[in-house]
């Protein structure tokens, strides 16, 4: 097992060789969440700063709970190739369009119907570990870009805010997620 402050030259080039990666946030109270996340979604800024562009799903627990309790844990498996589990713990800001930044922020990733938030996670810890416990699984397609880019791009821009109004404005627990703020 590896531990350090830092990504290094491997585990970036592990990261960047992943169709998906998991992300877990939790508040003080209530529930611990774990998302999958996918598609052309994460870039590595540097050896300490990762960001994702966060699309729009059936809830919002992410920003609610960085908005709570600012820290993160982003894992990686490998589902194929040689077995490692790799953990960047730390803590992020969510970007929001209306905030200073996010035109540059945005420009790294493809433009995507349902875009919702930005995360950039300043990594304090990077961990790995073996993975020999991960099934070996073959990658076959990327739903996000074949059934949640396009039912968002169909609902437009008005569609995606009253949906995010309905179901992403506050998590399970009651936080809210800052995607109305003024």
């Amino acid at each position: 097992m590896a531990i350090g402050p830092k990504l290094n030259g491997t585990f970036r080039a592990f990261i960047e060789r992943q169709p998906m990666f998991f992300v877990a946030t939790a508040a003080a109270d209530g529930r611990v969440n774990v998302s999958p996340k996918g598609a052309d979604s994460l870039r590595i800024l540097n050896d300490t700063t990762v960001r994702w562009l966060n699309l729009s799903g059936s809830g919002n627990e992410t920003a609610g709970h960085l908005k709570a309790l600012n820290r993160i844990t982003l894992m990686f498996c490998a589902f194929n190739g040689d077995a490692m589990i790799l953990r960047l713990y730390g803590t992020a800001k969510v970007l929001h369009a209306r905030d200073p930044g996010w035109a540059e922020a945005v420009a790294m990733f493809p433009e995507m119907a349902g875009t919702r938030q930005i995360v950039d996670v300043s990594i304090e810890l990077v961990q790995s570990s073996c993975g020999s416990g991960v099934p070996v699984m073959a990658f076959e397609a990327d739903r996000a870009n074949a059934e949640l880019v396009p039912h968002f791009a169909a609902m437009g821009a008005d569609g995606v805010e009253a949906y995010w109004r309905r179901k992403n404005a506050t998590t399970i627990d009651g936080f809210d997620t800052g995607l109305f703020e003024d």
